[in-house]
């Protein structure tokens, strides 16, 4: 197997396991922060021994000039997945997803603002339908609509999709550090950001910590994010930006199958032809323009 089939597999292996994220989470019966918190510390420390079993160093140089940025795009990740976990609390794993995959779509709405990049007629589209899909996933026009419970699992997954896009933002203005130096900073300052919060608002001397919860929440931290994190970051040299992007939808997909098939969450039509419209819109915005392909 070459390296690109080889990185091949390896990206989708780990957007496979991101797509598991909401799954796990729903078998943890510990607070949101809590989980954050333990996923950043065990996603940090993982990251660091893969990184000395490789024998690789630390810029510590690049680390430096960027640190600010790093802290604080660490503390809005830790945050970011508070939201995305809690939103798996009070709405189905599919809605929560295709809510924080709105990520890219804020992302172009503020681009005009922060790189002044031109909002195109393909990209105000997008962001039109995306926002329709959205609006059509939430359930909001439909007699059935679940009340408050649901709308807050969805403003929590929209809150989160916002936190996401900021370290987007962020992480365009990081300059000259490996991918791996970035993600350990960025990992570990989620943990360490979001410890005081974790300590302040949540009585930790209280919650019991049963095998399966304790089991799940392992495989939170080092597999959903340490080991998919290095598969992630692993495969990007040998793959093009746009492969890189076009199987970042496995992500969604997966968790969507699992939300309809394993936890039986229920879907309407309208919500499947919400989901479509979201990824489908998300997915174009994210491809080049056929005059940039051909110039």
């Amino acid at each position: 197997m070459n390296n690109t089939n080889k990185s091949k597999l390896a990206i989708i292996s780990a957007m496979t396991i991101f797509g598991t994220i909401g799954i796990f989470r729903k078998f943890i019966p510990l607070p949101s922060s809590f989980i954050a918190m333990a996923r950043g510390y065990m996603g940090a420390l993982f990251l660091i021994a893969v990184v000395l079993l490789k024998k690789e160093k630390i810029n510590w140089e690049s680390i430096k000039k960027n640190l600010l940025k790093l802290i604080i795009s660490g503390g809005l990740i830790g945050f970011n997945w508070i939201l995305l976990f809690e939103s798996y609390q009070y709405t189905t794993v599919a809605t929560a997803t295709l809510c924080y995959y709105m990520a890219p779509i804020f992302v172009i709405l503020v681009s005009p603002f922060f790189f002044k990049e031109k909002l195109t007629a393909k990209k105000a589209i997008c962001v039109a339908v995306a926002l329709f899909g959205m609006v059509l996933v939430s359930g909001i026009l439909d007699a059935g609509f679940s009340g408050m419970s649901e709308m807050k699992g969805i403003i929590f997954g929209l809150g989160a999709a916002v936190l996401y896009a900021s370290v987007v933002v962020i992480n365009k203005h990081i300059k000259n550090i490996s991918a791996y130096d970035k993600t350990i900073l960025q990992l570990a300052s989620a943990a360490i950001v979001v410890s005081p919060y974790v300590f302040l608002t949540e009585d930790v001397g209280a919650m019991t910590f049963e095998p399966l919860a304790v089991i799940m929440l392992a495989i939170l931290g080092i597999v959903h994010t340490g080991i998919a994190y290095f598969l992630y970051f692993g495969s990007m040299d040998d793959l093009p930006a746009q492969t890189v992007a076009l199987f970042s939808y496995i992500d969604p997909v997966v968790a969507i199958l699992l939300s309809a098939f394993v936890l039986r969450e229920g879907f309407t039509i309208a919500g499947i032809i919400g989901a479509v419209l979201v990824l489908g819109s998300t997915l174009i915005s994210e491809m080049p323009d056929r005059k940039k392909i051909s110039s």
